[in-house]
């Protein structure tokens, strides 16, 4: 029954004029470590070895003090189109773009950690209304993950992926989308997964860059890629993956800096963002310093650093491993993300592959880095999930 706490509320974001200059404020009187101690190393990743260089830290925070425009990416998602609507108690806030095509099919994004639906601005227009019309066009759902962004921020425990899926299930219904496809990536490919395996009934198929295997499974037989794929993604749990680790069982600790400290969100964030990407040195080979301070912007205004990182305390390393996705999947492996799987190894998870793909270049931030050939194999991927029906 549809009631008040049902109803689907148009939403706009404004951050106030008092909270944009207490932020420039805190950004010129931030106290700054000394240079990491491999300053002297030449462009590359061992630059990055300690984390953020100092220059590139400086010279983005000047930069998100003095040049960076937050209404301009406000404006961007007002014509996007926001609303909010409460799911499971929760207040959830989401993008929502519907396509003039009388045959579009409604699609859910779904984005992880530490992005945000910042990550989908590039390329919900040409998802939606696509200039060739042989191309699938989409109604488009973007929610933001509850404790990101202008989504609420639980209260209790409770809110993990298993809990989200269902919600956004939920969120589609009350759209009027009964039936839908679903794509993401990092959490959100997680999420994107328990849909496709807990919901067939409303998920016609999924795309997605994360695709994880259950574990345990034999290298025999593997090509010398799969098995490199294999040693990389290990190589990352096991030496790379710290943050992960504190987020999962101290996100409360770590929140107080990313809540307090725009610097150290920015350099928390932007760690991330240039070790996962498929660069030589830094980040900005293929993204925006804009972008990026759009997604940082939007975690510090909203307050969510702590929020956000509880993800991990709720949901780290829980994905149920008995879990099949039965509808058809499309599958992309980027070369520089932080896991990859081969995939005789997916298709124990995933029993109907229906397009796989490993791309030539790009990382964990596809529609940020290679916007371009991200639309296309999203949208190609999904003509193939929606192919299998026919």
């Amino acid at each position: 029954m549809n009631g008040p706490s049902s109803a689907v509320q148009p939403f706009e974001a404004h951050a106030t004029d008092a909270d944009l200059d207490d932020l420039r404020a805190r950004l010129a009187a931030a106290r700054l470590p000394e240079a990491e101690t491999v300053q002297g190393a030449a462009p590359g990743p061992g630059r990055w070895e300690q984390g953020v260089p100092l220059a590139d830290l400086v010279d983005l925070v000047e930069y998100w003090r003095t040049g960076y425009d937050w209404r301009s990416f406000e404006a961007r998602l007002d014509r996007i189109g926001q609303f909010r609507t409460t799911v499971d108690g929760l207040g959830i806030h989401f993008l929502h773009r519907r396509s003039p095509r009388a045959d579009a099919t409604p699609l859910i994004l779904t984005h992880g950690w530490p992005g945000s639906v910042a990550e989908f601005v590039d390329v919900i227009d040409e998802l939606a209304d696509p200039v060739d019309p042989g191309t699938p066009a989409f109604h488009v759902v973007a929610p933001s993950l509850p404790g990101f962004g202008y989504s609420d921020k639980p209260t209790t425990t409770g809110w993990g992926t298993e809990r989200i899926a269902a919600a956004w299930v939920e969120l589609m219904g009350r759209l009027g989308y009964d039936r839908f496809v679903a794509h993401g990536g990092d959490w959100g490919g997680v999420i994107t997964t328990i849909l496709g395996g807990r919901f067939p009934e409303h998920v016609l198929g999924i795309h997605t860059t994360t695709a994880q295997a259950p574990p345990g499974l034999t290298t025999d037989g593997l090509t010398a890629t799969e098995r490199r794929w294999t040693e990389e993604t290990h190589g990352f749990w096991r030496h790379r993956a710290a943050y992960a680790k504190q987020q999962a069982t101290r996100p409360q600790t770590i929140g107080y800096s990313l809540v307090d400290s725009p610097v150290g969100l920015l350099a928390w964030i932007l760690d991330k963002f240039a070790e996962w990407s498929d660069t030589v040195d830094s980040p900005f080979e293929t993204m925006s310093r804009d972008r990026i301070l759009d997604d940082v912007t939007l975690y510090w205004l909203t307050r969510t650093g702590a929020s956000a990182a509880r993800i991990y305390s709720e949901s780290h390393d829980s994905l149920d491993p008995d879990l099949r996705v039965d509808v058809p999947s499309a599958i992309s492996v980027y070369p520089r993300d932080i896991e990859k799987y081969p995939r005789p190894w997916a298709r124990e998870r995933f029993r109907q592959i229906v397009r796989w793909r490993a791309p030539g270049s790009g990382g964990h931030f596809p529609s940020l880095e290679v916007p371009g050939y991200f639309v296309r194999d999203l949208q190609d991927g999904l003509a193939a999930v929606l192919a299998a029906h026919r």
